[in-house]
Order: structure tokens, then C-alpha cells, then sequence
């Protein structure tokens, strides 16, 4: 069948483009692989109306509501490939394919850890990047910044807000000069000895000379990976962010490439549940419009 719209991505970002989508009384098709960025997390904060609903029910609410639009088609699995055809783009999807004109990207991005063991089996319950989304629930505990790029600083100086804050250098990154008096206004101790692994039911750091660390949770500056390698093989222009590079968009989510935009987390340099529902919006109207104007 064809569509007027393929949507790469069925998490918060497609699932706000596609309702715009539905709603113009658009033919929609979602290709979504089911692996959104936050589902390592047991609870969403921060979006107004929804704080503190699981991830899964958050999307899982979306999508049904999405679906009740009769122009709406759902695929489970994953886009291979977007080729460009005399009508728009043609998406690959295994065994079969799909034709639509306009093309939206909403994959989102993987983050891309530090190496340091027992980190990546508490991503999202006591390891986490944004304060907003989680700071509140440490109870003004005490928090650790484990630096993983020279953005650590810039955590550091945010995080008393949520509770006393240690910042880790770990051979990243040493604070001096401005940086330095900064974060001593703030109040932020530092450790420069490195943290060898992460133990016990909550989160301790066990650092290099074997000192133990109990905090109420730990921050680090993940790098934001592309989640699917579409944007790439469709040769889509970057921009470098300070976490990594995104797709570069204008103000109506429009990429590079004629007909293709892109919203969400690949999309921009620093995402949340919130941002992705307002870019998958704009990027839903803007391209209802190109299909009424030809832009």
C-alpha cells in the first residue's frame, strides 16, 4: 500500500508526529522496533499531565490512542533501508516494503556508556544523565558526577540543586582556573582517584585505592549514538553537539535530504520526553504542509 507518510520510530516523537498526521486525515504507517531510550527506567518525570508513569505506559497509551485513527497502519520490526523512488521513498522492511512520500525519522539514539563495570546494569534505576528527569526522586541524597567528557562540570555545577554533589574526574576531565572557583562556589567536592566499578543493591562506587562511596545516585555524560544507521545511509547532514553528533534539521524539522525529516532525540543535542513530543508535533505540521505546498 501506499502512504502519504512513513514514520521511522514509534516512540514519543513519531507517536506526536503521527497524531498530527492522523488527525489531517492522512494515510500514516509507524515502523517502530520497540526499543525506546528510556525504557531502562522505571518512571517518566517531567512531562506535564503524565509524571511518574512507567515508560511503557506512557507509549503504550500513545500508540493505542494513534491507532484508533482509521488512516493508521502499525509494522513491528525494522526499517533496513529508505531509497529514493520517482514518488517519494520506498522503505525497506525485510520480506516486503512500503512506498510513502514523505519520510519522518523518530529512531532516536542509544547512549553510549562509560567502560566502567557495574554502570551499565543500573542505566536508568540508579545511573542516570538528566537531573530533570531524575533528581527529585534522590531525596536530596548525596549525588556523584562521574566525568566521561568535560560536560561534567556543567553537571557538577547543576546537581546541588538535587543533593550534595561530589564530582569524580576519573582521569577525564580536572576542573582548574574558572571551572575550578565555579564549582567551589557551588559547593562541589571533588575526587580525582578513579572509580574502578560500581557495587551493591543501590550504588556505591568502589574507587582505585579501594575506598567504598554510598550515594543516592550517580550522573554521567553518555555519547549520543544514532540508534539506527538510516540517517547515515540515507546521507544525511550532521551537526556536532556536545554529547555527540545529531541530524541536522531547520525549524520544521526538514533534514538534508528533500522530503525526509527528522524529530526526537536524533534530532537534537540534548533530549526528553517532553522535547520529543513537541518536535514530533512540529515535525507532523510541517509535513502536512509539504504535502498541501509542495515545499
Amino acid at each position: 500500500m501506499r502512504f502519504d507518510v512513513a514514520i521511522i520510530g514509534g516512540s514519543y516523537a513519531g507517536l506526536s508526529a503521527g497524531l498530527q498526521l492522523a488527525r489531517a486525515r492522512r494515510q500514516v504507517l509507524v515502523i517502530d522496533a520497540g526499543r525506546r531510550r528510556n525504557r531502562f527506567a522505571s518512571a517518566s518525570h517531567g512531562f506535564f499531565g503524565h509524571d511518574g508513569v512507567p515508560p511503557e505506559t506512557l507509549a503504550a497509551l500513545g500508540r493505542d490512542q494513534l491507532l484508533a485513527y482509521p488512516t493508521v497502519e502499525w509494522h513491528e520490526g525494522e526499517a533496513r533501508a529508505v531509497e529514493p523512488v520517482d514518488d517519494g521513498y520506498a522503505v525497506c522492511l525485510g520480506d516486503t516494503s512500503a512506498r510513502a512520500t514523505r519520510i519522518i525519522l523518530a529512531t532516536g539514539i542509544r547512549d553510549g556508556l562509560p567502560a566502567i563495570p557495574g554502570l551499565e546494569e543500573r542505566w536508568g534505576r540508579h545511573v542516570f544523565h538528566c537531573p530533570y528527569c531524575h533528581g527529585f526522586e534522590l531525596d536530596q541524597g548525596p549525588v556523584g558526577v562521574i566525568a566521561s567528557s568535560p560536560m561534567a562540570v556543567h553537571q557538577a555545577m547543576m546537581l546541588p540543586d538535587w543533593g550534595p554533589t561530589t564530582l569524580f574526574t576519573n582521569g577525564v576531565h580536572a576542573p582548574e582556573g574558572d571551572e575550578l572557583a565555579a564549582l567551589d562556589r557551588r559547593g562541589v567536592a571533588l575526587e580525582h582517584t578513579p572509580v574502578a566499578r560500581l557495587e551493591g543493591e543501590g550504588v556505591e562506587l568502589v574507587l582505585a585505592d579501594g575506598r567504598r562511596i554510598s550515594l543516592a545516585g550517580v550522573f554521567v555524560q553518555p555519547r549520543m549514538e544514532m540508534a539506527s544507521g538510516l540517517a547515515h545511509q540515507m546521507g544525511l547532514a550532521f551537526e556536532e553537539g556536545p554529547l555527540g553528533a545529531f541530524v541536522q534539521t531547520d525549524a520544521m524539522k526538514q533534514t538534508s535530504r528533500p522530503g525526509v525529516f527528522a524529530c526526537g532525540d536524533m534530532a537534537r543535542p540534548a533530549g526528553s520526553v517532553g522535547f520529543a513530543v513537541a518536535d514530533g508535533t512540529m515535525a507532523g505540521l510541517a509535513v502536512h504542509r509539504s504535502l498541501i505546498f509542495g515545499l
